[in-house]
C-alpha cells in the first residue's frame, strides 16, 4: 500500500482549540481554518516527502521510517521526530504531540493528539 498521491482536505474536527493549544494566534487559526489545504505525499520505500499547501503557506517534511529527523510543525518550529509505520498508519511523536496518519483506500485521516485534546483532519485523493 503506497501513500503516494495528492489529497485535499475534506473536513476537520476540533481544529481551532487544538491549534490554539499549539500556540498559533487567533489570526493564524482563522486564516487556516477555512482554506482547503492540499497534501502531496511521495513515498519511495521507507523514504517520505510530505508537502502541505494551505493558501500561500507551504510546509514540507522529509523523513525515513524509523530514523530520527527534523520536522516543521504548524507553528513554524522545527522539532526532532521519529516516524514509525504500523500497518497502514504513519505514527509520529514529537514534543508532546502524537500524530497518526492512516490510509484507507483514497482517504487519509490524520489524528493529532496533545494531552487530552484531539484534532482530526480527513482528506481525499484528488
Amino acid at each position: 500500500m503506497s501513500f503516494t498521491g495528492k489529497y485535499e482536505l475534506q473536513s476537520q474536527e476540533n481544529f481551532e482549540p487544538f491549534m490554539k493549544a499549539l500556540g498559533l494566534s487567533d489570526d493564524q487559526i482563522q486564516r487556516g481554518k477555512d482554506i482547503k489545504s492540499t497534501s502531496e505525499i511521495v513515498q519511495d520505500g521507507k523514504k517520505f516527502k510530505i508537502t502541505v499547501t494551505t493558501g500561500s503557506k507551504v510546509l514540507t517534511n522529509e523523513f525515513t521510517i524509523g530514523e530520527e529527523c527534523e520536522m516543521e510543525i504548524p507553528t513554524g518550529e522545527k522539532v526532532k521526530a521519529i516516524v514509525q509505520m504500523e500497518g497502514n498508519k504513519l505514527v509520529t511523536t514529537m514534543k508532546g504531540l502524537k500524530s497518526v496518519t492512516e490510509l484507507n483506500g483514497d482517504t487519509i485521516t490524520n489524528t493529532m493528539t496533545m494531552g487530552d485534546l484531539t484534532c482530526k483532519r480527513i482528506s481525499k485523493r484528488i
